[in-house]
């Protein structure tokens, strides 16, 4: 487990690197991120052009310490939502304050977003044929 986290550790510090060497926009643990999503592919990709001797093709892409490590940090995920909870709770007069503002910019784009995203299906659907016309294959998926 630990050379899982000083995995994590090192694609984080790799994309704070790239981050201020390049100035970019984005934050470096996020570009860490896909840098290491990247190595993962790549690595899956690797073994599934390897030749059969060398390693099985079914075989994970993660070492299982970082499989193990991901799942633990995606379980204790949902603490990450208490400081923004603790925020909010502490800027409450100042969201008082500008309650009419925040609500309507809320509801505009959540509307906004409904509208883009029903152009987008209509467009992307436009030329195919109604669900109800499609053969539903007797019930087979896939």
């Amino acid at each position: 487990m630990p050379e899982a986290f000083l995995t994590l550790l090192l694609f984080q510090f790799l994309g704070v690197v790239a981050q201020r060497a390049l100035a970019l926009p984005i934050p470096g643990p996020v570009i860490g991120m896909f840098l290491l999503a990247g190595m993962l592919l790549w690595r899956k990709a690797r073994q599934k052009n390897a030749p059969d001797g060398e390693v099985a093709a079914d075989a994970p892409a993660a070492s299982p310490a970082l499989s193990a490590l991901a799942r633990s940090l995606i379980a204790c995920l949902g603490l990450l939502f208490v400081p923004a909870g603790v925020g909010l709770v502490t800027e409450l007069p100042v969201l008082g304050v500008n309650a009419v503002p925040i609500v309507a910019s809320l509801f505009g784009s959540t509307v906004l977003g409904l509208l883009v995203t029903a152009f987008v299906m209509h467009r992307a659907t436009h030329d195919a044929s109604a669900p109800e016309r499609v053969s539903d294959a007797d019930g087979q998926v896939l």
